[in-house]
């Protein structure tokens, strides 16, 4: 199971595989640190190479008199180590006692000064902070109890142990945030583009399958997406061909029936079967267009929502009907304005028809826009608030088209509402009257 996970691109292999590479790329930062800050660091004394050098001087210096020790002293001094002889300890002006080195732990110091040689070593932080003298120093008792002092000037500075540590851990911090980014990028790619080609098939019904890519989790998803939306375009395809066929077929007999009631004798029975001819042909347009719509998808634009709205509202002024609209002046939205538009006429004309004061609101926050409109009407009962929106449903009973319509305006609203990622719902209002919110999610 495990060689199988190895093998194939999973989610699971990525996930391991990234704690792997963060897990190298700190340890490599960290080891990259180690040996560049070399110049940085404060090892002990033992470990800068000062000593051998300490010794072999101290050797010269000592078998000569003392009156020529200080200008030997001098004389083997660099700019690199500073040797300074002083008849006592207490002329040097030290921070303390400082650290004692066993000269028989270090081959160099035993050879040339002997086991029982005093040395003492001192530290940068041994000093007082700030003091210009913080320096690594070592002090040797030569035979006649004076004393020579050795300071390497360039070795001053440095990171202590506390900032040394600070830095590693920043450094596995930053390896592991570099390479998490990395590999979640490598991850959301295929993630987005996914989810790309899913809201472009939610505008064009006849868009291509997504390609194939990613990690094996995300491929089986692509692979039931492409499926599904072979299927729904089959579905489709077949529906248009279907309904094509019945827009043919019903037309005719119709067409014959309207021409045979002409000649019906009872005119009471003609007018009755003329309007229910009528009617069926326009149940039958209306069914025809509703889908035909559907399968045709308007594409998606970026426009001024408030705009459209008061753009809707000078229209029914103009033909005498007043209608408020409250909202900011203007509100951005990306989505299809002929849609949005033939949704809210189709609510607007319900209020006017149905209600009394009709008005729009538009307000929006930083998760929705919402559209709500108000109408002072009689409501719809509790029990019929979705029932309205199935297909050829109507709370109208008179049959009359001119007052009830189809039955397809408030489903085909909200079918447009929801190919958006919105919702379009009804609710009674507590003094009367109907609200209809649309809600649509920003984009």
């Amino acid at each position: 199971m495990i060689g199988r996970m190895l093998r194939r691109d999973t989610l699971s292999r990525r996930i391991a595989l990234t704690i792997v590479a963060a897990m190298l790329a700190s340890l490599l930062l960290n080891a990259l640190f180690v040996q560049v800050a070399g110049i940085w660091a404060r090892p002990p004394i033992e470990r800068t190479g000062l000593l051998e050098q300490i010794a072999a001087t101290t050797r010269v210096i000592e078998a000569a008199p003392a009156t020529l020790r200080p200008q030997l002293a001098s004389a083997a001094s660099s700019p690199m180590l500073e040797v300074v002889w002083k008849p006592r300890r207490v002329d040097f002006g030290l921070p303390g006692d400082g650290e004692q080195v066993e000269a028989g732990k270090v081959p160099a110091l035993r050879q040339l000064l002997g086991d029982d040689r005093q040395i003492d070593v001192f530290n940068p932080d041994d000093w007082p902070a700030g003091s210009p003298r913080a320096h690594y120093m070592a002090l040797v008792r030569l035979a006649d109890d004076s004393w020579l002092s050795f300071t390497p000037p360039e070795r001053s500075w440095g990171l202590s142990l506390n900032v040394r540590i600070a830095v590693i851990v920043a450094l596995g911090l930053v390896a592991t945030l570099l390479v998490a980014w990395l590999a979640t990028r490598q991850l959301a790619q295929p993630l987005q583009r996914f989810a790309h080609a899913a809201r472009r098939f939610g505008g064009d019904l006849k868009a291509p399958p997504i390609h194939l890519e990613g990690p094996h989790e995300i491929r089986q998803a692509i692979v039931a997406f492409n499926t599904m939306q072979a299927q729904i375009q089959h579905f489709i395809g077949e529906r248009t061909h279907m309904l094509a066929a019945i827009s043919h077929d019903l037309r005719a007999p119709l067409t014959r029936m309207r021409l045979r009631s002409e000649f019906m004798e009872d005119l009471d029975h003609q007018g009755k079967l003329i309007r229910d001819i009528e009617e069926m042909q326009s149940m039958i347009n209306a069914a025809l267009a509703f889908f035909r719509e559907d399968t045709h998808l308007e594409q998606s634009t970026t426009f001024d929502l408030s705009e459209l709205l008061q753009t809707i509202v000078d229209d029914y002024r103009d033909q005498h009907i007043d209608i408020d609209f409250s909202g900011p002046a203007h509100v951005v939205y990306d989505g299809r304005p002929l849609g949005i538009k033939r949704v809210i006429v189709n609510l607007l004309d319900n209020a006017v028809k149905y209600g009394q004061r009709p008005s729009v609101a538009l307000s929006s926050d930083d998760a929705s826009i919402r559209i709500e409109v108000i109408d002072e009407g009689p409501g719809i009962p509790e029990d019929a608030l979705e029932r309205v929106f199935d297909p050829f449903f109507r709370l109208e009973t008179s049959r009359n088209r001119d007052t009830g319509g189809v039955g397809l305006g408030l489903s085909a609203a909200r079918g447009i509402i929801r190919e958006q990622g919105g919702e379009l719902s009804l609710r009674n209002r507590r003094n009367g009257g109907l609200r209809a919110q649309v809600e649509l999610p920003h984009r």
